[in-house]
């Protein structure tokens, strides 16, 4: 039969999940996302200015040369029904009255920690506990090198045995991809329960 239309059937489009990257000013955020992400990030990175001394804490991250001072943006495909956008927040404390928006609708986090400076991420956990938001902790290894265990960084950081602690590198794809596969899991993990 000339001119028949016949549709192909049609695929269901992927689940989008909105996921946050938080933690301290300097933990690897930006890092994370532009390594995971299939997209070039979108970063709204600024340099560091004088100006800043007096109220950023480079202890530790002297090296430190531009920050975020909105979020990042990036997306990673899981599988072909599922689609995480990852939205990576700003680090500095002027900047977190933008965690309430960045955190609508999201299903989760992924706190990023430096166990050379443990302090910084105390906020974001905070954050995400008392909103009720699940989260897992990457703990982050600067130059590859990790020298806690996942059990001593859980209990410095007071956390429940429920939340995750894995230790991460935020530069290596593969590396980023599992803390953010450990939090999905989590989430369908709790989406299973029986009440």
């Amino acid at each position: 039969m000339a001119g028949s239309d016949t549709a192909a059937p049609a695929v269901p489009a992927p689940d989008a999940v909105k996921i946050l990257i938080a933690g301290g000013f300097g933990v690897g955020k930006t890092t994370m996302v532009g390594s995971v992400s299939e997209i070039a990030p979108l970063r709204t990175e600024e340099p560091l200015t004088a100006a800043g001394l007096d109220v950023d804490d480079l202890d530790g991250i002297e090296d430190k040369k531009a920050t975020t001072v909105a979020l990042d943006f990036g997306r990673i495909t899981i599988g072909d029904d599922l689609v995480l956008y990852l939205f990576g927040t700003p680090g500095q404390q002027r900047f977190w009255f933008m965690w309430n928006d960045l955190a609508l609708g999201a299903l989760g986090a992924v706190v990023l920690v430096d166990v050379r400076r443990p302090r910084t991420s105390f906020a974001a956990i905070d954050f995400f506990e008392r909103r009720g938001i699940p989260f897992v902790v990457g703990v982050n290894g600067f130059h590859g090198e990790h020298p806690y265990p996942p059990e001593e960084i859980r209990e410095a950081l007071s956390l429940p045995a429920d939340v995750p602690v894995l230790l991460c590198d935020a530069r290596e794809r593969a590396s980023c991809r599992d803390v953010l596969i450990a939090l999905v899991d989590r989430r369908i993990a709790a989406a299973g329960r029986v009440p």
